[in-house]
């Protein structure tokens, strides 16, 4: 049976649900695939030789203790073509690592950390997301369309920040596309099109991941880890 190395760029908190989840969701995407999938949690603020791993997970529950180990393991996937998925603060460093090593903005900053910074790529939304469940709506022919085999869905999210709305177009310019999109237009899903599998998503997928229904997102990303 194939084995699969996943690295999970977080700082894992068993009281935090969302970490549990990830754990189990991946367990159901590589049962669903017959494959197996080692997981292991890399601390931010920890050296990794991330060419060690098959596929890379940035995890929701920023702030990381250290934003530069998270971004640095973000690109490394993006470089080097290893599939990669972030979800909640995953999505939200997804951005803004792009932000400042594609679009030259070097100074692109995260409100949780940094809210007074004058580029704040990573801005609070206007309402927050903790807790709520809500519809996406997929681009036709993109990634997560794909995966989900459906225009829509209910995801539930955890977030209080997403991407600056200002930001899009010159986001979208650079070759990052948004995806999928909330009732109100507003960013949900980013992919890059040139990469295997590179995919970020403010909601967190896992949560509703089930070992009788995997969550379709995540064994997409396994499924290109696995080259299968």
């Amino acid at each position: 049976m194939k084995t699969l190395r996943i690295g999970i760029l977080g700082d894992y908190c068993e009281a935090n649900p969302t970490h549990l989840a990830t754990n189990d969701g991946l367990q159901h995407a590589a049962a669903a695939l017959e494959i197996k999938a080692e997981a292991s949690w890399l601390a931010t603020d920890e050296a990794h030789d991330l060419a060690a791993f098959d596929a890379l997970f940035c995890s929701p529950g920023s702030p990381y203790r250290s934003m530069e180990g998270a971004l640095t393991g973000i690109r490394f996937a993006r470089e080097n073509k290893v599939p990669l998925i972030g979800t909640c603060g995953g999505f939200q460093h997804i951005i803004l690592e792009y932000a400042r090593s594609v679009m030259h903005v070097e100074d692109a900053a995260h409100a949780e950390t940094d809210p007074y910074a004058s580029r704040l790529v990573i801005a609070p939304l206007t309402c927050s997301l903790v807790g709520k469940t809500m519809e996406v709506l997929f681009t036709p022919g993109t990634l997560a369309a794909q995966a989900y085999g459906s225009a829509t869905a209910e995801e539930n999210f955890y977030c209080n920040f997403g991407l600056n709305p200002e930001y899009e177009p010159q986001l979208e310019e650079a070759g990052l596309s948004i995806t999928a999109r909330d009732q109100f237009g507003e960013a949900r899903v980013v992919e890059l099109p040139s990469h295997p599998f590179y995919a970020g998503t403010l909601f967190v997928p896992q949560t509703r991941s089930t070992a009788g229904k995997p969550h379709p997102l995540l064994v997409a990303y396994l499924r290109a880890a696995a080259n299968i």
